[in-house]
């Protein structure tokens, strides 16, 4: 059996890290910090017509009607320039939850079509986290409520902006009241959608924290070759070639995890929880060592506000604790390698999961 992406997915992905690395820069990035929303209206537009918002709406509503596993390897893309729009969590949290109840309710089936064409936006919160991101500049927000999944408009809500370790995230609590009207969903169903919607903004995070983690090694890198000290580069030193080679494994092996999350979401989302928790925890541990070992070997420069490896370490630092920290994901693969039915073995890997 061939486990490697194809041909397509490569091809795909490469395009879009061309793009990404073109029209995302530290100093783009950097002229966000002081703008009003944070964020550049013309690049949403760029990122809607290379119809990466819509690549998990389902074909009938506009869309390219792909999975998880298309998208995982772009979402490490979008990690790798610390792109400050919510590309990840519009396709690959909200729209899924759209998508599910698009046959029923007719406002998610309109807003799917309307967040392919780039005609909206909508931001989501859960209760994993304590703030929702980006919602000042969604026209609706899907938000929870114990079991039940609500729909409102920017206009139903109040928003406090809350700041962020990150200058590139914009935080928000929300006020809020729901009713009869902005429910979509409830029950079984509710509790359902918002275990799949963790999951999935959880695997988003840990694919962003991979491509974080590469990005801060490459970027280490290149500044100890060219930083000279006593005739040569600093970079020739073992001590630091070490430092690099430690986050280099940490990065290695968190792929197969990510991956195989991504796969276990698009064909068993009922039992995924341990395979996105275990994608969570391998890549929010690369992303930290590359974190520390990367200013470490940047030395003074590297605590200061112009270094751009400042850009990648604070998203680290933030994506590491939303969608579940840590100990929340490591607590569920406790729970999970504890259970006596659990299948485990060389022979599971890609099985049906108990």
């Amino acid at each position: 059996m061939d486990f490697t992406f194809t041909d397509d997915q490569q091809l795909f992905c490469e395009s879009v890290r061309d793009f990404l690395q073109a029209e995302v820069t530290p100093e783009s990035v950097r002229e966000g910090w002081d703008s009003a929303s944070g964020r550049n209206e013309t690049l949403w537009q760029q990122l809607v017509e290379m119809g990466l918002t819509g690549m998990l709406v389902p074909e009938s509503h506009g869309g390219m009607g792909m999975s998880e596993l298309d998208f995982v390897l772009l979402a490490q893309e979008c990690g790798r320039v610390a792109l400050p729009e919510p590309l990840v969590e519009t396709a690959l949290v909200a729209v899924p939850l759209l998508a599910n109840l698009a046959e029923k309710d007719p406002r998610c089936a309109s807003l799917l079509e309307k967040i392919a064409a780039g005609e909206t936006r909508v931001a989501i919160g859960h209760a994993a986290n304590n703030l929702v991101s980006d919602a000042h500049i969604a026209d609706w927000l899907l938000l929870p409520k114990g079991d039940q999944v609500h729909l409102l408009a920017s206009d139903q809500v109040g928003l406090t902006a809350q700041q962020s370790i990150d200058p590139s995230r914009r935080l928000f609590s929300v006020e809020w009241h729901g009713d009869d009207e902005t429910r979509l969903a409830s029950g079984a169903e509710g509790v359902s959608l918002l275990a799949a919607s963790l999951n999935r903004g959880a695997l988003g995070a840990a694919a962003q924290l991979l491509g974080l983690a590469e990005a801060m090694v490459e970027m280490t890198v290149r500044y100890t070759e060219e930083r000279h000290q006593f005739g040569r580069p600093v970079g020739a030193n073992q001590a630091l070639k070490h430092l690099m080679a430690n986050c280099a494994v940490k990065s290695e092996f968190a792929k197969a995890p990510l991956y195989r999350a991504a796969y276990t979401l698009s064909e068993s989302p009922s039992h995924a929880d341990f395979a996105v928790s275990h994608a969570k925890v391998a890549a929010g541990e690369a992303a930290l060592l590359a974190a520390k070992n990367c200013i470490q070997a940047h030395g003074a420069m590297g605590y200061t506000w112009e270094c751009n490896l400042h850009i990648f370490m604070k998203r680290a630092w933030a994506l590491d604790k939303f969608w579940g920290h840590a100990g929340f994901h490591k607590n569920r693969l406790h729970q999970w390698l504890m259970n006596p039915n659990a299948k485990i073995g060389a022979d599971k890997t890609f099985g049906v999961q108990g």
